[in-house]
This record gives structure tokens, C-alpha cells and sequence, in this order.
């Protein structure tokens, strides 16, 4: 269970500033998901595989492929500085 000193600790540690009333709202509520949490832990979950995401996903990538390459002028048209054939950036250091 979760203590009230143990909420003043959390608020402190994010900056919050709670009343007396809040404290106690948090400290009921925080206290009541690690209940639950703790229920969780009963659960028997032999034989189920560990997973990272409920549906079975996977990315799918398209084959690079070489193909034709845009006018350097049609690059460049709306840059808003250019040197040459190359896109002009400040210096960073």
C-alpha cells in the first residue's frame, strides 16, 4: 500500500504541488493500482509466449531500387540559398 509520505515524495521529485485533499485522492488511487498490479501477478501464464505488441506485426519494406534522379535545377528551385550544385547551409560548429 502506498503511503502519503510516499506521495508527497512523487509530487516533490515532478514539482507538483498537492493540497491535503489531493494527497489523499492520489494516495487511495496509487494504492489501488498496485492492487491490481499485484492481482496481474496471480495470473497463471504458463506455456504463453512473451510478446511486445498484441497484433502480429512486421515491417515490410519495399526493394531499393536506383532509379531516375530529379534535374539538379528542379532540386534547387526553391532553395533558399544555393552554391553551385549544392544546397547552402550555415556553418555549424
Amino acid at each position: 500500500m502506498i503511503s502519503l509520505k510516499d506521495v508527497e515524495h512523487v509530487a516533490l521529485l515532478a514539482r507538483l504541488e498537492l493540497n491535503e485533499e489531493e494527497k489523499e485522492i492520489y494516495t487511495k488511487q496509487l494504492s489501488d493500482i498496485l492492487e491490481h498490479a499485484r492481482k496481474l501477478q496471480d495470473l497463471d501464464t504458463t506455456g504463453i509466449q512473451p510478446t511486445a505488441h498484441v497484433l502480429p506485426i512486421k515491417n515490410v519494406f519495399r526493394e531499393d531500387k536506383a532509379g531516375e534522379h530529379l534535374p539538379v535545377e528542379k532540386v534547387l528551385a526553391n532553395a533558399p540559398e544555393k552554391q553551385d550544385h549544392y544546397f547552402k547551409v550555415p556553418k555549424i560548429v
